[in-house]
């Protein structure tokens, strides 16, 4: 996207919803079984309409409770978890390259269900821009601009869709300030002050737009964020204070291991994680600006070597899916960015990944949201027991005497345990151009975008 780019509540027919797809309805009609989240389906039968409560001016509304959820069950003793695999993207907006709207038909396609990290400033005009004061700049700076009321029309109609289909809007928050009294530098109130701006522009953008007569948000994002993606993956410790009193669910903010989550201050740490690099003696962070950096450090590489970087970016979070599948089953956290860098070959990467691993049996395409769910719906002793599993590392005699007594009988269909654990990550993947003469033994947590 680029730089030109409550409350008394009030009962209406929902008629004022009209939105396509499934409408206002509860989703009943969406199947959402073991493979993961499937959108509505083609001729599916009308629902009588539902009522709907505007919030504010009008800007979000509550439509009832989000239609192709699937629901979150405990794992049965002895059995095998499913391979979760989250696909998420920074800063989403509608643009030119239409790249969001896209990536929701690839989804709703391969039974896929994603999360969309909004940046707020997306939703404000250019002309609005000193409604913004960014902890420690200036009002109404920005350093990924705003938009224009147009584009803030087509982000709003691709959110409204996303989460219909079962999709998460999540937040990246703001101006995206890195570095130098960036976000790293942020307070617990400051992040307050941000996050509470970053819900405003969202439940605003008709005031602000002067859109009056548009169709409503359909959720009340005030309750609908329970997660985000910190800018350039810094300042997480103080953004997860302020996020646990705000009543945040997860954050994916910082870098781990491809091993099952865990708890951090109250929140699930569903961070990002290290992959392979086909071809090379490192692995990198499972984001596309990632690849980007360390197969060129600019967004115009050089032409002829495109082809082979993206296919090197889509074998390597091929690689990484296969031995979690095969493994320790951890979930596959995946970010990307709505970018044609380097001829779009990071685009293309992922919807081949996304082609390549959502229909496959028992595994399940999720938001994070639907992630924090299935995680909170399970014994916590049995997630205890996932973690003590390294990466690429299958439950030795099979995932049903792994997960009841040791006296039960191995599981059969297990997967065999591979050789051992995947190698560590060499310290040499770096996620910043800045990063590249960081020492041995330093992994760098490094911008996103």
């Amino acid at each position: 996207m680029t730089a030109n780019r409550r409350t008394t509540a009030v009962l209406v027919a929902a008629a004022a919803c009209a939105v396509s797809l499934a409408g206002c309805g509860t989703g009943a009609d969406g199947a959402a079984g073991a493979q993961g989240a499937a959108g509505p389906r083609e001729g599916a039968p009308k629902k009588a309409p539902q009522a709907v409560r505007l919030i504010g001016d009008g800007s979000t509304a509550y439509t009832g409770a989000q239609p192709h959820l699937p629901k979150a069950e405990r794992l049965k003793p002895g059995q095998r978890p499913p391979q979760f695999v989250v696909f998420s993207w920074d800063g989403a907006g509608e643009d030119g390259q239409k790249l969001f709207s896209h990536f929701r038909k690839v989804a709703a396609e391969n039974r896929a269900t994603m999360t969309y990290f909004l940046s707020g400033v997306y939703m404000l005009p250019t002309e609005k821009r000193s409604l913004y004061q960014p902890p420690g700049r200036s009002a109404g700076s920005s350093d990924i601009g705003f938009n224009d009321i147009q584009g803030v029309a087509a982000t709003v109609e691709q959110l409204r869709q996303a989460w219909l289909e079962g999709n998460e809007i999540g937040t990246h928050f703001n101006g995206h300030f890195c570095g130098s009294g960036g976000v790293g530098s942020w307070s617990v109130e400051q992040w307050k002050s941000e996050i509470a701006q970053a819900k405003s522009f969202v439940q605003t953008w008709k005031t602000n737009t002067g859109l009056k007569d548009a169709q409503p948000l359909p959720f009340d994002y005030e309750k609908e964020l329970v997660g985000g993606r910190t800018p350039c993956l810094e300042g997480q410790q103080n953004f997860r204070a302020a996020a646990r009193e705000l009543g945040f669910r997860y954050d994916t903010s910082g870098v781990r291991e491809q091993v099952w989550p865990e708890r951090k201050d109250g929140l699930w740490d569903l961070s990002m994680h290290m992959v392979p690099v086909p071809g090379r003696a490192f692995e990198t962070i499972s984001m596309d600006y990632n690849f980007m950096v360390n197969q060129s450090g600019t967004t115009r590489g050089n032409p002829a070597m495109h082809q082979q970087w993206g296919d090197q970016m889509r074998d390597g979070l091929m690689a990484a899916f296969r031995r979690s599948y095969d493994g320790n089953r951890a979930p596959v956290i995946i970010g990307n960015h709505f970018e044609s860098w380097n001829g779009g070959v990071y685009m293309r990467a992922v919807e081949e990944v996304v082609k390549g691993v959502c229909t496959q049996p028992e595994v399940r395409c999720v938001s994070f949201r639907q992630l924090a769910d299935w995680l909170d719906a399970q014994d916590p002793q049995t997630v205890a027991k996932l973690r003590t599993l390294g990466v690429g590392q299958a439950p030795q005699g099979g995932w049903r005497r792994f997960l009841t007594s040791p006296a039960a009988p191995a599981d059969p269909a297990a997967p065999e345990a591979p050789a051992g654990p995947a190698a560590p990550a060499d310290p040499a993947a770096l996620a910043d151009p800045a990063a590249a003469a960081a020492p041995a033994g330093s992994v760098a947590q490094a911008p996103d975008h």
